[in-house]
């Protein structure tokens, strides 16, 4: 190591010289043997008390603290997410065609107050993607073209009486109005299928959610809290008959809810009408499985965390590496404690020994409305906590919005444990998922509440507001589905505030224009590389796709270390192995884990990094820069055999291999402080 020396320093040295050239002969002499002597003493002590090693922080960790959920599997694949819908049976989300058209007047009315003010930008539609032939096989290559500005429908012309006079501040008093006259419709059209419920209004969003079968959806005090909840059911497309009984309705459900949109759809009132689609986490599941000049943290785990390495072949590298070591060096940033990430998830293990009291947790919310599906005993309400979301006897707790926060930064550089990617950002926890996944209008609302732009009610009755907008948004959930028209509503909703939609890309090995909300617009959408860098097993793919982040493959041992390539990340969990020694621990609070759900928090985390490093950028610049750092992925790292991908594209000239689009790959190794947003 260089030492730098002021001139004064040599100066000092040149003096010494020259006074020992004075020295008589003989002082020089007895100054030779006291060193030497000295030496002679140095050397005995040292022979008598060898040099020990500083222990690693892995090994100062006690066994606890250190156990880990995850071994290496020898599966020929991972297992693959379900490709069948479920519904939240008798659920039903709309919104009335007078509010949308109220919501657009006030929309481009703001606009020509104040025509200089930029909207946030979005990409391309994904639903509309198409290729004219096959495309080369090379993937996303940054710097990548600026996305198109939000789509803001053309104003509607003004007159009809519900819309003259509508200003922002008498919209919401309005949208009651439209609101309760759109309830009458739905109760007289439940009245013709003999049917009885609820419909709950939001004047903040819009939306509103019918419940036919509001009071069966309750588990009663004496049923099994660990039997899947029977408001969950398989989605089939029921053909409603042209004289459907009341007694038809009563006694099949499922049938019950298909007339009911298909009523309220031919009624022409109404936006959208469709059904509340159940979400799922993204985890890829499988059963229960018996350099010092670099900036890094000092988490015990850290060692094991080969996601966030430098991205590269050398030693304390990984090929499959996001970069956040290169970021936290190169541009002295580790702190995004002005930034707020929202994780609408399962909920956050408050009492998780390295979450516990962080600062890093802000307050959340708990918006799982289904005390069935909540878990908790109750309904809507102030905490977030996660009492875990096993949907039968024999299912695990997940805790997966706890993993996914980790990899964000709930817990890091706090001398235990595993780190985040931004180390000091704040995270909302905002619960959306609970027992067998989590519904459309739970998560619709959670997105909209996460941004800061509409209100809830606790168990009080008390209006709560997120006093900590999101700036970014994570959305590790799926549905083998097209983007719902309500869910993109929610979506445009916080993007047009300025806040950022990360979404996973779904692990079905499907296209991703199949899922949601990976296939919406506003999104960036993540998929799943392994540690070599290449699209993992189970991932989603498509021209959707724009990042490709560590998501990890738990059949793998790339960097021969041992341990599978999942991703490392928070998670309470049993059945553990102890790192070092290889033996059993009961319980652990780390995990190795696999899907895109553990790639989107990666992209979350980045994105914090750089609105912490520039605060004064918008949503769409940031994306934009975050883009142009991408490293480009070649054909071998995103293709496969056709047989297992039939929805991939056929390389031309390489018989039975399909290309699977996947983006580029994040490195913050390549940000370059000096490329310019390409957007205002």
């Amino acid at each position: 190591m260089t030492t730098n020396r002021s001139p004064n320093s040599f100066l000092t040295v040149s003096l010494a010289s020259l006074m020992a050239l004075g020295l008589s002969a003989c002082d020089q002499h007895e100054e030779r043997q006291e060193r030497a002597t000295s030496l002679f003493e140095a050397t005995k002590a040292q022979i008598a008390n060898p040099i020990v090693e500083v222990a690693s922080p892995l090994e100062r960790a006690t066994p606890a603290e250190r156990a880990l959920f995850g071994t290496l599997s020898d599966s020929a694949q991972a297992r693959i997410a379900s490709e069948q819908k479920r519904i939240a049976v008798g659920s039903i989300v709309l919104k009335p065609k007078s509010v949308e058209q109220m919501q657009a007047v006030v929309r481009e009315k703001a606009r020509s107050i104040a025509p200089g003010v930029p909207t946030e930008p979005a990409p391309q539609d994904k639903n509309t993607a198409s290729g004219g032939g096959a495309p080369a096989p090379v993937f996303r290559s940054p710097p990548r073209s600026a996305p198109n500005p939000v789509s803001i429908e053309p104003v509607p012309v003004i007159s009809s009486p519900e819309l003259r006079g509508v200003t922002e501040a008498n919209l919401e008093p309005r949208i009651m109005e439209a609101m309760v006259t759109a309830q009458s419709s739905v109760f007289e059209e439940m009245n013709k299928l003999g049917l009885d419920g609820s419909v709950a209004t939001s004047a903040a969003s819009g939306q509103m959610v019918v419940d036919m079968f509001a009071s069966e959806s309750q588990l009663s005090s004496d049923e099994d809290p660990n039997a899947e909840t029977s408001s969950i059911v398989e989605d089939i497309e029921v053909v409603c008959p042209e004289r459907a009984t009341k007694a038809q309705m009563q006694n099949d459900k499922l049938l019950a809810t298909n007339c009911m949109i298909d009523l309220l759809r031919a009624s022409g009132q109404f936006e959208y009408v469709e059904k509340d689609f159940i979400f799922e986490h993204q985890f890829a599941r499988r059963p229960p499985p018996a350099d010092d000049a670099k900036v890094t943290p000092n988490d015990t785990l850290w060692q094991l965390q080969w996601h966030f390495r430098s991205n590269g072949t050398e030693e304390d590298q990984s090929a499959g590496g996001a970069g956040f070591v290169d970021f936290w060096t190169d541009q002295g940033l580790t702190d995004a404690s002005n930034i707020t990430v929202a994780v609408v998830d399962t909920g956050l293990a408050l009492s998780h020994p390295d979450i516990a009291g962080s600062a890093n947790v802000l307050p959340g919310f708990d918006m799982v409305s289904d005390p069935a599906i909540g878990n908790d005993g109750s309904g809507r309400d102030s905490d977030p906590n996660d009492p875990g979301d096993g949907c039968t006897p024999t299912s695990v707790d997940s805790y997966h919005g706890t993993h996914v926060a980790g990899t964000i930064g709930a817990a890091s550089n706090n001398g235990a444990g595993v780190s985040g990617g931004a180390w000091a950002v704040k995270i909302v926890p905002v619960r959306a998922l609970g027992r067998c996944g989590g519904k459309l209008s739970d998560i619709n609302d959670a997105i909209r509440w996460a941004g800061g732009i509409m209100p809830e009610e606790n168990e009080n009755g008390d209006v709560v507001f997120n006093e900590n907008p999101a700036k970014i948004i994570n959305l590790s959930i799926g549905l083998f589905d097209r983007c719902p028209d309500s869910m993109q509503d929610a979506i445009d909703a916080v993007v047009e505030r300025g806040a950022i939609v990360v979404a996973a890309a779904g692990n079905a090995r499907l296209a991703t224009e199949f899922y949601a909300p990976a296939s919406c617009n506003n999104v960036i959408t993540v998929a799943a590389g392994d540690a070599r860098g290449h699209l993992t097993p189970y991932s989603n793919f498509g021209p959707e796709v724009d990042i490709l982040a560590p998501g990890g493959d738990l059949d793998r041992d790339d960097n021969g270390d041992g341990h599978p390539d999942g991703v490392l990340s928070t998670r309470l969990a049993d059945g553990c192995i102890d790192p070092l020694t290889q033996e059993t621990v009961a319980s652990c609070y780390y995990a190795f884990e696999q899907g895109t759900s553990m790639a989107a928090p990666h992209v979350s985390a980045a994105l914090a990094l750089l609105s912490a490093r520039d605060p004064s950028l918008t949503g769409a610049q940031l994306t934009s820069r975050l883009l142009a750092s991408l490293d480009s992925r070649d054909a071998d790292q995103c293709t496969t055999s056709c047989d297992l991908y039939p929805d991939a594209t056929p390389i031309p000239g390489r018989p039975g291999i399909c290309m699977r689009a996947c983006g580029g790959q994040l490195n913050l190794g390549n940000f370059d402080a000096t490329v310019p947003a390409s957007q205002p």
